[in-house]
């Protein structure tokens, strides 16, 4: 469990530094902004330094302060686990955005614009796949998506396109779409390496149903449909487990389905959309 739990730290760890290699190397010296709080600390810095000539405020200590209270909200509607790697995300970004300095590697704003994206996507794609988030605005979409049952992608849309706004109002109307640009550069590098969709389903084909439904209602409060399943070519019975998750509980599901059946198999889909009832916590 420690040489597991170090290694999760290390996988943090190396995703934020890419992320603040993504900011610094490539987005900040181009006027290019990532998505969510990342963003929205790179433009206040910039409107700081630009517009009112404050040139002590980076974005590393903006983005620090803007995850103080999303992480108590985390602290108490997500659990424990979660936000402390998520807060370990951001304290050793914050860091590394201090430490290393803010470079032009090419005065090609497309370069930067998708070279920033990708390497900003494969540093959020890794944190998100060991259980853990880059704060900001994915530990108040899981809360959202713990409240109430509707699409967390409206509140990523919305915020990234007041950034995509501002970016274009405040500097060149270039910067937004070059904004546009790494925002999807960067989603689909996430997409590829964890996963962007709000809902997945996971189908598990097991022989210990009853187990892995109890060590799954332990963790997480998802309903669970089970049915009846036979192996084509060995004709041993078996069962299907259906459940709808967030992306965010795919880190925990993985985990669990390992820990009470290595041998079971598990597919997951995208879920475009549900109906009906998905059990939630009050």
């Amino acid at each position: 469990m420690f040489l597991f739990e170090a290694k999760r730290i290390i996988v943090v760890l190396f995703g934020a530094i890419l992320n603040a290699i993504s900011l610094n190397f490539f987005l900040i010296s181009a006027n290019v902004y990532a998505s969510g709080f990342t963003g929205v600390s790179q433009l206040l810095s910039s409107v700081f330094q630009d517009f009112f000539n404050i040139q002590g405020i980076s974005t590393g200590i903006i983005l620090f302060i803007l995850n103080i209270p999303v992480a108590i909200l985390g602290w108490y509607k997500v659990g424990k686990g979660f936000t402390i790697y998520s807060f370990i995300s951001v304290i050793f970004m914050t860091i590394f955005l201090e430490l290393l300095p803010i470079l032009q590697l090419s005065k090609d704003i497309i370069l930067n614009a998708v070279f920033g994206g990708v390497i900003g996507g494969v540093g959020v794609g890794i944190t998100l796949k060991w259980g853990a988030s880059t704060g900001g605005l994915d530990i108040v979409a899981m809360v959202l998506s713990r409240m109430k049952d509707k699409p967390i992608g409206n509140y990523f849309l919305i915020l990234n396109s007041l950034i995509i706004i501002f970016a274009g109002v405040l500097y060149e109307p270039e910067n937004a779409l070059y904004t546009l640009l790494t925002l999807y550069v960067s989603t689909r590098v996430i997409d590829a390496i964890h996963t962007r969709h709000e809902k997945v389903t996971a189908m598990i084909i097991t022989t210990k149903a009853d187990q892995l439904q109890q060590a799954i209602h332990n963790k997480m409060v998802r309903g669970i449909t089970i049915i009846p399943a036979r192996g084509a070519y060995t004709k041993q019975h078996k069962d299907m487990m259906i459940l709808v998750i967030t992306r965010y509980e795919l880190y925990d599901l993985e985990k669990i389905i390992k820990d009470v059946d290595p041998e079971a198999f598990t597919n997951i889909v995208q879920t475009t959309g549900i109906f009906g009832f998905f059990r939630k916590n009050d």
